[in-house]
């Protein structure tokens, strides 16, 4: 489907039928513009197809036959919570990607007549700036991303993290935790101590198929570290590197463990895997300004970048997902008493219809 804005410049809609032969142009598209996140690329659509099964939607913007911008979105329906067109789920960067503002304000013009086509409750963007656009509320300052820029060597990072953060590497590495890579073969260990972590923050577990979908899409930029105590998986993490920035988009360790410093050993591994590839920057992902993740990854020197989220409301309001919302409090009151083999099995239904 196309749309055309004046003479030169069409906004082309590609469907889950047809944008999976662009993804190639659009990826290079995207490193050209300057994001180095592996989070921008576009495959991410296929992965969030096959493992949360959303419906991608991309609309291109063209000019005299040259690619001007692009909105990767994901239609995220649930007969528990309704309908909601994101750019992206479950990553932690979105939005337009587009080579000047006159061509990013068509692009959101048009997600604003997708959503409406498409019946969603809401449209929303995970920009890191901010748009002036009329349709939107601006959710900003609620989170932040925490970025490390890294140093180009191990002694270099091992003298900037301080002593307090080095002592507990230390008393990790005393502790005789094992530290392993690899991808797929590691997922059954990375998922039992996700999905437990998960059940104990009161949160629904995203389904195995993601995290596989995403190594299998990745296979040379994605990969698990888990740290073992004796043959116990205690903590375990998703590591992606794009051109110059490694993220760690899930990441999760056992409470009863917290004495053995497990999380600490990880994170540092972690990090020394992104310099050993060369690595310019370390994303800890985002948290909430001064929260307890906040404090952890300010520890390692991380320093906070704008989370600013764009929403177009249709229905409901903007709090109505929100883990801080009081009605969604006594649910996860509930959920951090279910068994987790349970979680396991209704978890990833419910997850997958939440934004």
């Amino acid at each position: 489907m196309s749309i055309t804005l004046t003479s030169r410049v069409s906004i082309l809609i590609h469907t889950p039928q047809t944008y999976r032969a662009r993804l190639p142009i659009w990826a290079d598209f995207v490193r050209r513009q300057g994001r180095f996140h592996l989070s921008y690329h576009p495959a991410w659509l296929a992965v969030l197809e096959q493992g949360l099964q959303h419906e991608p939607y991309v609309l291109e913007a063209v000019e005299d036959g040259e690619l001007r911008g692009i909105l990767p979105l994901a239609l995220v329906k649930s007969r528990l919570f309704g309908r909601f067109l994101v750019s992206l789920p479950y990553l932690n960067y979105g939005g337009i990607v587009s080579d000047c503002e006159e061509t990013a304000e068509h692009l959101v013009d048009r997600s604003i007549e997708l959503a409406a086509r498409l019946d969603t409750r809401t449209l929303e963007l995970r920009q890191e700036y901010e748009l002036d656009h009329p349709g939107f509320i601006t959710w900003k300052g609620k989170k932040v991303h925490m970025r490390l820029d890294l140093p180009g060597t191990i002694a270099e990072l091992w003298k900037q993290v301080g002593s307090k953060v080095r002592n507990q590497i230390r008393k990790g590495e005393k502790a005789e935790l094992k530290v392993v890579w690899d991808g797929e073969k590691l997922l059954d260990e990375f998922y039992a101590v996700f999905s437990r972590n998960m059940r104990d923050l009161g949160t629904p577990v995203y389904g195995r198929r993601l995290f596989r979908a995403a190594l299998e899409q990745f296979p040379e930029r994605a990969e698990i570290c888990v740290i073992r105590s004796g043959k116990k998986p205690i903590a375990a993490a998703l590591l992606t590197h794009g051109w110059g920035v490694t993220e760690v988009p899930s990441a999760s360790s056992l409470r009863e463990y917290n004495s053995t410093c497990a999380n600490m050993l990880m994170y540092w591994n972690l990090l020394l895997r992104a310099i050993e590839r060369g690595q310019q920057s370390f994303d800890f992902g985002r948290s909430s300004p001064d929260s307890p993740t906040y404090k952890f990854k300010e520890q390692w020197g991380a320093r906070p970048a704008p989370a600013v989220w764009h929403y177009h409301m249709r229905a409901g309001h903007i709090s109505d997902m929100r883990p801080d919302n009081p009605r969604n409090q006594r649910m996860i009151r509930i959920w951090k008493r279910l068994p987790v083999p349970l979680t396991r099995v209704i978890g990833p239904p419910v997850m997958r219809g939440i934004p």
